[in-house]
């Protein structure tokens, strides 16, 4: 006990070995992030708050016009701004984005991108799966392929997006969605096992989440009277201990953390950013 006592006390007095201050172990300056679906909801929060935290970005998404918008929110930080339109569904485009990054590979690697769509089970066809799973669980197993090709050696940190539809299937037709979001826990976890000494996967699980996305879905929902949707929305919000939706820079914020050497023991966890819906 008294080594322990006498440990709290050089804690007490900022004496330990090397401690670092908050603002240091949050800082990421010097240090680069590549974030997929970059130029909307919670891709571009967690853009702002990295650049926020120091980090020079890379901004990969399929859509271009978005760029120019969470380059400026991401601006008045002082960070280097990169952004390449990619079609992560397609390995040949990731290839030469990694090509083309060579020598400048980054320190921090998001995996955000997704598609939210909808489909009966029983009318899936293989198309329709396998551009799904193409972009939801493929696109995320060779970007972090990449990733540990190029930083096994000086380190890295890796987060990866799923879903609570991974754990807990709540709405009808996303089947394709469910399979590939536990794909991604899973692949999240091997690499942490076996490349845990250099790097640090981990992923988030977030779920009403207020995103453009989200408030499309909600608004065409209401316009065209969709029982089956309103039902499921209903429900869906009664399940919320919080009683609200989330926002996306409470996403990005935990992004932050696990990006960050406050999380530098933390490696292998799936963390819910779902407003307590899987405790219910």
């Amino acid at each position: 006990m008294s080594g322990d006592i006498n440990i709290m006390d050089e804690l007490s007095e900022g004496k330990v070995k090397n401690q670092k201050s908050i603002s240091e172990l949050v800082s990421l300056k010097a240090k680069g992030s590549l974030i997929t679906g970059a130029t909307s909801g919670i891709g571009r929060a967690t853009a702002i708050r990295l650049a926020e935290a120091g980090s020079d970005l890379i901004l990969i998404d399929i859509y271009d016009p978005g760029f120019e918008k969470t380059k400026s929110l991401t601006g008045e930080f002082d960070v280097d701004v990169e952004t390449y339109q990619v079609g992560l569904s397609k390995k040949v485009e990731i290839d030469i984005l990694w090509k083309t990054l060579d020598g400048r590979e980054p320190d921090i690697l998001v995996n955000n991108a997704g598609v939210y769509w909808f489909k009966d089970f029983m009318d899936m066809d293989e198309t329709f799966y396998e551009r799904t799973m193409a972009i939801n669980l493929h696109a995320v197993f060779w970007m972090c392929q990449h990733f540990v090709k190029a930083r096994k050696d000086r380190g890295g940190i890796i987060i990866n997006v799923s879903s609570i539809e991974a754990f807990l299937p709540f709405a009808k037709g996303l089947v394709h969605y469910d399979v590939a979001k536990l794909g991604v826990v899973a692949l999240t976890r091997a690499i942490a096992r076996e490349y845990g000494k250099k790097i640090r996967a981990n992923a988030i699980v977030p779920e009403g989440i207020e995103t453009e996305g989200v408030k499309k879905l909600k608004k065409e929902t209401i316009m065209g009277l969709d029982t089956r949707e309103l039902g499921l929305s209903f429900h869906f919000n009664a399940r919320l201990p919080m009683s609200r939706f989330g926002e996306g820079d409470e996403v990005a914020k935990v992004m932050l953390f696990l990006a960050s050497e406050l999380a530098s023991y933390v490696n292998g966890a799936i963390i819910p950013v779902d407003g307590g819906f899987l405790s219910t």
